[in-house]
Parts: C-alpha cells; structure tokens; sequence
C-alpha cells in the first residue's frame, strides 16, 4: 500500500521517522533533565552540556553529510546514521555519570547529523519544486508527533519510572526507520564526487568545536578561565583559517560561496538568529516549571507540549498563508510576533493560571511553526539540484549551530542571573531577563528577512506580486 503513494507523501512519511525519533529525544531529555542532575549528583545548569553537546556533535559532521550521501548513496548513509543514533540512545541509557551521558550524545549527534540533513537530502531531490510546501508538510507533521508526546512522555517516565526509558524508547524507531528505508528509499549517489576536503573538514570541526564550548563554559566554573580563553582563541583562528581555506580550494566541505543565492543567504542568516532565539527554550522552560514553580516533570511536561500542538496546527494553514502572503512577508511577521511571545514567558509566575501560560504557549508555537516552515523552505527556492546536497550541509550546520549556541546563552544568562541574586535557589524572576534576551535576539531575524525581495520563492509558494517580475530580473537577483 505505501509503495502506490506518491513520491511527496510517501518519502516525507519515512524521513519523518528519524525526524520523530531526533524530535522525541530532545524533548523528552529537556523535561528529564534536573531529574537526571539529581540521579548524577550535579547541578541543573550543568547538564545542559547534554544538550549542548549534541548539538555541536550535529554540527562539526553536518558539513560531510552530503559528500557522504554522494559517495556512498543515500539510503546506505541515512539507515547508517539511524543506526548509528539507536546505538548512541543506548548508551546514554546506561550511563552513570555527566560525563559518560555527554560522550553518549556525541555519538547520538553523529548519527542525527547523518540522519536528518540525507533524509532532506532524499526528499528535495525526488520532489518538484512546485510540491516542496506540501512535502515539507507531510514531513515536518509526523515528526512533531515527537514534541507533542515528549514533555508528557519524558515527564511520566521519569516521575513514575526511571529517566533512562527516555532513551531507549528510540530503540524500536530506530528499527522501524531502517527497515523502511531500505525498502522504500532509493540509492541515491552522484557519479562524479570530489575527494573530501579532509583539511578543511578539520578546520571545521575545531572552530565549532572551540567557539561553541569555549562559549558554553563561560563564568560556569565548568573549566578553568585560562583554559576557556584558549578554547575560544582556537576556535576563532581556525574558523578564519577554514574561512581562508574555502576561498581557495577547489571543492571545500562548507561551501560558503552558496551564500551567493539571496534566499539562501537569508535563510541561514535569519534562521540563524531566530534559532539562537528558539534554542534556549526546551532548556529554560522545563527549568523554571521545575525548579522555581515546583511542579513535577510530568505537570511541567504536560504544559509544555501544548506549543507542539499548535505548531501541528500551523502545518494544515502553512500552504495558504504563504501563497496568500508570500515567503518575505511571512518571515517578517512571524519573527516579530515570535519573539514577543518569547519574552513572554519571561513574565510567568508561580501563581500564573496555567489557562494563561497554555494560551501563550500555544499561540507561540503556532507562529513558531510558520517561521521555521517557510525559512526551511525558502532557503532551497533557487538551488539547481546539483548543488542541493552542498546547500542543505551548509544550512544544516548553521541550523544545529544556532540552537548550541541559543541553549548556552539562555544558560549562561540564567547563571549571571542567579549568582547577582545570590540565592541558591532559582527563582522565577531570574528566568526573566533570559527570556527577554532570547525574544530579543529572534526579532533581529526579520531585519535580515527585510532584505528578501517581495516574490522570493514564488515558484515554490505560488505567491503572486501584483507586478510580476520577468525571469530576466530573477536571474540578475539571484546572480548577485
């Protein structure tokens, strides 16, 4: 039965499996995680390093995900890399210490930086651009199953069992994903691929590496202050080094030269701030639920999910709205609003009725939802095909980057928070001046968005400008 689907409803349904298993994990570990300090004998704050780890795991192996989806086919490359992430849920199932989690992350960012960026990969070369909204529909729709069921999920198990069922949970997914990729998906795989940039891989990698860290450790006593110095210092030079790398070789592994496409130059940039912005939520909100308003994991996940729902919701309005309204205007808008109802959060109390904080969430996740659809779209308006596998390692390096670093500035805020207070204890007035930031930073988005002509990505959102531009004109722009 699933074979007689079409191509832009059956593949996004398969790719959506590694979405959901990716989605799950990350929610469900954000609900757990003061439950897993308590188990560790650690600090809260420190244990976003589990989340910041694998996120910059994502992000030095997301750049070697197309050459890898090129050399060795598509579908052998993404059933690896699901397997690959089941192995890492496994082993962070059974760690005993901080240390032996984070090491299990990395090895689960391996796999997810393998996994979804193939799985896209597949789906923007074997769908028309004219089907990219409702694909990315059908995709992204299953795939926030993962945030509906994960803070009620992870808040049950680890309330009314333990916090390791979080994890292998993934286990059967991870199985039911390779077996329909194998059947399902065909082996894609470029008959001319260049050699790998191996240096410029290594550049890369300690530049994420040392910037993304260096910036995670800051004024947390996590490392000595000298040491972070170094690590920032390290990371800094080798991204100027990669930077001076890509300009001269022949086919480096980050091809910065792909910026030259307007649309996708303004969806990695605005993505990127308004990501930085989102990021720091799933660490914030689970927190402030648990720590400052005493609830318990299950009633702080119970809350929580209901943004997921309302970007489910988004996903039947999507299509619409963007043939109605057009890629720049939806931008824009949805930045703005975002980011006020970001901030928003920062003014929940204890005695905050929970209809209010359901409202807020909800609608936010709704306008949420619409931003990151149209900028995950609008990015690959105009990139040839043969060129996508490149386009989608850079945008998903800069997506999974993005949400480190916005997890480490709502950290690292809420540090320099608490210790001005001076209490032990965080209270729900230190989470404000982190929300307020991170709303702040999302809303910078749309000044980036501003710079989109208004009939970018017409071809794939349908959107029609009362004075349409010739294909000559559309050239020039992207040409430039």
């Amino acid at each position: 039965m699933m074979s007689r689907l079409p191509s832009h409803i059956l593949l996004p349904l398969i790719v959506a499996c590694a979405l959901f298993m990716e989605n799950l994990d990350s929610t469900v570990l954000a609900t757990s995680l003061p439950a897993i300090a308590v188990s560790f004998g650690s600090n809260p704050l420190r244990l976003n390093l589990a989340i910041t780890a694998y996120l910059i795991s994502l992000a030095v192996f997301i750049p070697i995900s197309g050459w890898m989806a090129d050399r060795f086919g598509a579908r052998r490359i993404f059933s690896s890399a699901i397997a690959v992430f089941t192995i890492g849920s496994i082993a962070c199932a059974l760690s005993d210490t901080l240390w032996e989690l984070v090491l299990s992350r990395i090895l689960q960012g391996l796999g997810g930086a393998m996994m979804v960026p193939v799985g896209r990969l597949v789906l923007l070369r074997s769908v028309p651009k004219a089907d990219f909204v409702r694909a990315m529909s059908y995709l992204t729709v299953p795939a926030l199953i993962g945030p509906i069921l994960g803070p009620p999920l992870g808040g049950f198990l680890t309330t009314y069992a333990s916090w390791r069922w979080i994890f292998w949970i993934n286990v059967p997914i991870g199985l039911l994903g390779i077996v329909l990729a194998q059947v399902f998906i065909d082996d894609l795989r470029e008959s001319d691929v260049p050699p790998l940039d191996l240096f410029g891989f290594v550049l890369a990698a300690v530049g994420l590496m040392g910037l993304v860290f260096g910036f995670e450790a800051i004024g947390r006593n996590i490392l000595p202050a000298p040491v972070v110095a170094i690590l920032l210092a390290a990371g800094a030079a080798a991204t100027a080094l990669y930077v001076r790398h890509a300009r001269r070789a022949a086919h480096p592994v980050i091809r910065l030269s792909l910026l030259r496409y307007p649309t996708l130059r303004a969806s990695i940039g605005g993505g990127f701030l308004f990501r930085v912005g989102v990021g720091a939520v799933p660490f914030l909100l689970p927190l402030m639920f648990q720590i400052a308003f005493g609830l318990s994991a299950f009633q702080s996940g119970m809350l929580t999910f209901v943004a997921a729902i309302g970007a489910v919701t988004m996903k039947i309005a999507a299509a619409p709205i963007l043939r109605r309204f057009g890629f720049r205007s939806v931008l824009i808008g949805s930045a703005l609003i975002s980011g006020v109802f970001l901030a928003a959060n920062g003014l929940f109390r204890p005695d905050t009725p929970h209809a209010i904080i359901l409202a807020t969430l909800l609608l936010g996740g709704f306008v949420r939802s619409l931003q990151f659809t149209s900028v995950n779209i609008v990015g690959f308006a105009d990139i040839p095909r043969n060129e996508m596998s490149q386009a989608t390692s850079l945008s998903g390096m800069a997506q999974q980057l993005s949400l480190s670093i916005g997890v480490g500035t709502g950290a690292f805020i809420l540090h320099l928070t608490a210790g001005a207070s001076g209490d032990a204890k965080l209270s729900a007035i230190d989470f404000m001046p982190a929300f307020f930031a991170i709303g702040a930073i999302a809303t910078l988005a749309a000044l980036i968005y501003r710079r989109l002509p208004g009939d970018a990505g017409r071809e794939v959102s349908g959107h029609r400008q009362a004075l349409p531009t010739s294909p000559e004109a559309s050239e020039l722009r992207v040409g430039e």
